[in-house]
C-alpha cells in the first residue's frame, strides 16, 4: 500500500509553498500524482446605505484581489512541480462557501491522503481552510502542517494516540504507508481501561500486534491524566519523545459535544507541534 493521489489543499500565497513541498516530498516516496486544490472564495457583498444595495465597484474589487491570489498561487505550486518533475494538476473553484462546497469535498474524497496547513494565527485571512469540513465530509485522512514548521524532513518517529474507537483505528491504517517506513512507532494510550479483550497494562496489544506483521517497528506506551486533559499527555509525549507524527482520530465524540465541552481534537489542532494525520 502506498499514497497515489494526493490532495495539496492551497488556501493562501503565504502558505501554499509549505503545504506544495510536503506533497511533492511524499508524492517523490510514493511515485504519486498530486492535485493542487484552491478555493476562490466569494467575499459577502457589502450594502451600500440607504437602500442597502450591492457595491459595484467593492465587489469587482475583492473579486479581483481573490483571483490574483488564485493566480499567484497556481503559478508559484506549478513552478515547483516542474523543477521536482512531479505528476501534478491544477483545480480552482469559485464558491461563496470556500472549501465546504460540493465540487472541492468530491475531489477530496477521490484522494488517498490530503494536506494542509494550519493557519497562522498572526496572520489572518478569510481564504484559511476549515479542516473540519474535509474531516467530517470527505472520508479521507487529512495531513496537517503546523504553522511552525514549514519545511518537510523525513517521519522518523511516529505515535498513534490510541483509545481504541473507530476514528483511530482508521487513521493508524490510514497512515499505514508512512508507519511502515518509520524507524520508531509508539502505540500510546492515556487512561486505559480494562475491557473484554486486553487488560489496562497492555493497551493497544492488538493493533501493535497487527502492525508488527506489517513490518512496522512498533512499541506500547501508556500514561494516566489524574486531574489533566488527555490532550495535556499527549502533547507532553510529543515533546518528550521528539515525535515527527501523531496519528489520531479527530471527533471521536460529536463536532457539536466537541464545540460545548471542548476536547482532544480541538485542543490539538489549536496546539500542534508536530505533523499530524487525522481521520475520522
Amino acid at each position: 500500500m502506498s499514497y497515489k493521489t494526493i490532495l495539496a489543499i492551497l488556501d493562501t500565497a503565504d502558505n501554499c509553498t509549505a503545504v506544495a513541498d510536503f506533497a511533492f516530498a511524499i508524492a517523490a516516496a510514493n511515485d504519486a500524482h498530486v492535485i493542487g486544490l484552491h478555493a476562490e472564495t466569494i467575499a459577502v457583498v457589502p450594502l451600500v446605505a440607504p437602500m442597502e444595495i450591492p457595491d459595484p465597484v467593492a465587489v469587482q474589487a475583492l473579486q479581483d484581489m481573490a483571483h490574483s491570489e488564485t493566480v499567484d498561487i497556481e503559478r508559484i505550486v506549478r513552478r515547483k512541480a516542474q523543477t521536482e518533475g512531479i505528476s501534478f494538476e491544477w483545480r480552482s473553484f469559485a464558491s461563496s462557501t470556500g472549501y465546504g462546497s460540493a465540487p472541492l469535498i468530491e475531489s477530496a474524497r477521490s484522494a488517498d491522503l490530503l494536506i494542509a496547513s494550519q493557519a497562522d494565527p498572526a496572520k489572518p485571512s478569510d481564504s484559511h481552510v476549515d479542516v473540519n469540513n474535509f474531516l467530517l465530509d470527505s472520508g479521507r485522512p487529512v495531513l496537517m502542517i503546523p504553522f511552525v514548521i514549514r519545511k518537510p524532513k523525513p517521519i522518523k518517529r511516529v505515535l498513534i494516540a490510541w483509545n481504541g474507537s473507530k476514528e483511530a483505528a482508521r487513521a493508524t491504517f490510514d497512515a499505514l504507508p508512512i508507519l511502515k517506513a518509520a524507524d520508531e512507532v509508539e502505540v500510546f494510550s492515556v487512561d486505559p481501561v480494562d475491557n473484554a479483550l486486553q487488560s489496562a497494562a497492555v493497551a493497544g496489544a492488538e493493533i501493535a500486534a497487527t502492525l508488527a506483521r506489517h513490518g512496522v517497528k512498533v512499541t506500547l506506551a501508556t500514561a494516566t491524566t489524574t486531574d489533566r486533559h488527555a490532550s495535556t499527555a499527549i502533547e507532553n509525549r510529543l515533546s518528550d519523545s521528539s515525535i515527527d507524527l501523531l496519528v489520531m482520530g479527530a471527533y471521536t465524540h460529536s463536532r457539536l459535544w466537541q464545540l460545548i465541552f471542548g476536547g482532544t481534537t480541538k485542543t490539538l489542532l489549536q496546539s500542534m507541534t508536530a505533523l499530524t494525520l487525522l481521520s475520522r
